[in-house]
């Protein structure tokens, strides 16, 4: 009952986000939304993928199915224990089968796992390109130059249990230093401004990959994997709760590059939400296909001729 009242005050400023006015040119959502329960989706705010997939989907759910969303920023642990207990109903974040192994080898009994949204994800430890090593096992050899440190990001990130285990895996004297997705990324951003060594927990899809020349130190002992996908799962209540909503998640997929697409949005000042809605309008097939015309006339929503 503690965590679930944990999770319930984060709604409540979350819930701001998600009701948030119609699509433009789509009157009439908001009176087919108070008719329809809200549907809770759990995200990292600090993780750039998490925001834009998370709002992407918020956006075809409350604009295209017609129900309200709220958006509720968690860490991966909670996150997680919010779905399997029913206090959020999906999550579009489930980094498997490496980052996130450990959650779902506790949980995948109390969740329903609808299989990857998208393919080609990858963590690791990353270099600026102009760093003189190219494999983890090197790292020692110069500990000065990188300050024996690791700059990683949440403590409770799937990528910080793997880097404490390549730390002892490889035995590398560095400490690995706790911060966030968006404070790693200013500390690259002024390294690489003075071009200065770091190394950094790094993964893929990330816009860093865009905005500079990086590289992945290889990893001969196999401890980050060999890449994955991301997973939507979901409550197990949700089928009867919302079964268009399912219908939905059971067939939104895309690729890396296009989730490049709205996160570069967002990191040129664009809201989440503004970025997501945007990207949706500018790319009408793909939605046709995640929620054809039968799933509006099933929902009611805009396009059905259907009264709400």
């Amino acid at each position: 009952m503690r965590h679930r009242n944990w999770i319930a005050r984060l709604m409540l400023p979350a819930a701001l986000l998600g009701l948030l006015g119609p699509w433009p040119g789509l009157p009439g959502t908001r009176a087919w939304a108070a008719e329809r329960p809200t549907i809770r989706i759990g995200y990292v705010q600090s993780w750039s993928s998490n925001v834009a997939s998370a709002n992407l989907v918020a956006a075809v759910i409350r604009e295209r199915l017609g129900y309200p969303v709220q958006l509720v920023s968690l860490d991966p642990g909670p996150m997680w224990q919010g779905v399997a207990q029913g206090d959020l109903d999906l999550s579009v974040s489930a980094w498997l089968p490496t980052t996130h192994q450990a959650y779902y080898a506790k949980l995948w009994t109390k969740v329903i796992n609808l299989g990857p949204n998208l393919y080609g994800t990858r963590i690791g430890l990353v270099v600026p390109d102009y760093v003189g090593i190219d494999r983890i096992d090197q790292l020692n050899t110069v500990k000065n130059r990188l300050r024996g440190r690791i700059i990683g990001i949440d403590p409770g990130a799937g990528i910080m249990m793997k880097t404490q285990a390549a730390i002892k895996a490889y035995g590398l004297d560095y400490t690995l230093v706790q911060s966030s997705g968006a404070a790693m990324a200013a500390m690259l951003a002024r390294a690489e401004r003075h071009h200065r060594w770091i190394v950094i927990t790094g993964w893929t899809p990330h816009w860093m990959w865009a905005r500079w020349k990086l590289k992945y130190l290889r990893d001969p002992k196999g401890v980050y994997g060999r890449g994955g996908h991301i997973n939507t799962i979901i409550s197990t209540q949700l089928p009867d709760k919302a079964m268009p909503v399912v219908r939905f998640l059971k067939r939104f997929v895309w690729t890396p590059g296009q989730m490049n697409q709205v996160m570069m949005m967002v990191r040129k000042g664009m809201s989440p939400a503004a970025a997501a809605r945007k990207w949706l309008q500018r790319h009408p097939r793909e939605v046709a296909d995640w929620v054809p015309a039968s799933a509006h006339m099933q929902s009611g929503a805009p396009g059905s001729g259907r009264s709400p």
